[in-house]
């Protein structure tokens, strides 16, 4: 196990009914600037609920945050939480909302133009608004990491950057009972592969952090069809609003090596074709799996073992096993997962293999993963 510092002090507020808290939870005398997408929010009562908690306070809203967030519409966000002068920030949203909330709070009190944090990559993260969130679309994490991916439609470019934790999150199942079937299994694919880029490198580095990993992985696969079949099961949004959050909040890579080429990789898909983030990882995945079988053998020989029960002797038919249930696994959720069935081609390959070429990346856990290697995925699932 490799050493490791460990703090995440997001608090959680966890259960139905919890948004109420937000009244005593932020303090008395901070001017919010209250973050928004599309409007759903005032369909399933989550903004009757926040307006009703926030009736003592003083706060300011902004509406239409989008899914993979734009700098371009967060330059807005920040110009409204500049003239109210404003000094916390509650995103109410999914990982999208957040994620741009992230940037809001750091670029409220920046000087410069926003997306030079996202480039500069060593921003001092210090210098940034209180952050909190009311979950309503589990997926990324995000509320409960450092993490933030923040697009760019005029360059068409994709990239994360890291913020402060959120002071604290609610997460109440409830909100998720109204979410469209596609988001939901977007959510049930995020996490799965959340999890997946921190398991699926290097075996024998932690067994603590392998069974951690491996339950929330069994935990997707068993609670996917009975969130698919009644999303107001109480039960099992519960499971899988927590799995999305334990998934990326740091407790299951502590002391291990991680991957992030599948993630990587797919940020370029969204940034060139706008496909959903957790529908590119669904494609992506099982081409890193094949391409990289060899470096990864003996991992994905685990996990199939483990996860899917595939008793195999002969090790390069148990991989190719434990590779098609995954992909059975995703087509299950509702994605179509290979590149020519989402319209695209070979241009778009040659397009990503530059950028990783002129940006000299190197991912993988092994920094394996560069322009070549980057391309050999990206046709093994044409």
């Amino acid at each position: 196990m490799n050493n490791f510092t460990f703090y995440n002090p997001t608090k959680l507020i966890f259960g139905k009914g919890t948004i109420s808290s937000l009244a005593t939870e932020i303090p008395s005398g901070k001017r919010i600037l209250v973050t928004f997408g599309g409007g759903s929010v005032k369909s399933n009562g989550v903004y009757d609920q926040v307006k009703e908690a926030l009736k003592e306070h003083t706060y300011f809203e902004f509406w239409g945050i989008e899914p993979n967030p734009s700098v371009e519409t967060l330059r807005e966000a920040i110009k409204l939480g500049k003239e109210k002068n404003c000094d916390f920030v509650l995103a109410v949203g999914g990982g999208s909302v957040i994620d741009g909330s992230k940037l809001v709070a750091a670029g409220i009190i920046y000087s410069g133009d926003p997306w030079e944090i996202i480039l500069k990559r060593d921003y001092t993260l210090s210098k940034s608004l209180p952050l909190a969130s009311v979950l309503t679309l589990p997926a990324t994490g995000s509320e409960m990491n450092r993490g933030a991916v923040i697009s760019n439609k005029a360059t068409k470019e994709k990239f994360a950057f890291y913020s402060d934790y959120p002071v604290f999150s609610i997460l109440d199942p409830e909100t998720t009972y109204t979410l469209p079937q596609f988001q939901v299994a977007c959510g049930l694919a995020d996490t799965y592969v959340h999890v997946i880029e921190q398991y699926l490198t290097t075996s024998g580095q932690s067994p603590l952090m392998d069974r951690w990993a491996e339950g929330i992985l069994q935990t997707i696969i068993e609670i996917a069809p009975k969130v698919k079949a009644n999303q107001h099961d109480y039960d099992s949004m519960s499971t899988f609003m927590l799995s999305a959050t334990m998934a990326l909040n740091g407790f299951i890579s502590m002391g291990v090596s991680q991957d992030w080429a599948t993630h990587m990789i797919g940020h370029e898909l969204t940034a060139l074709h706008g496909l959903t983030h957790a529908h590119t990882l669904t494609i992506i995945l099982p081409g890193t799996m094949r391409i990289l079988k060899d470096e990864k053998r003996d991992k994905i020989l685990q996990y199939g073992k483990r996860i899917f029960g595939i008793d195999e002797s002969n090790p390069d038919k148990a991989i190719e096993l434990t590779i098609k249930k995954t992909e059975e696994l995703f087509i299950s959720m509702g994605f179509k997962i290979k590149l020519s069935e989402n319209n695209i081609g070979e241009e778009t390959i040659s397009e990503i293999s530059k950028r990783f070429k002129e940006r000299n990346f190197k991912l993988g856990e092994n920094r394996s993963v560069d322009w070549k290697v980057a391309a050999e995925i990206l046709k093994s699932v044409l």
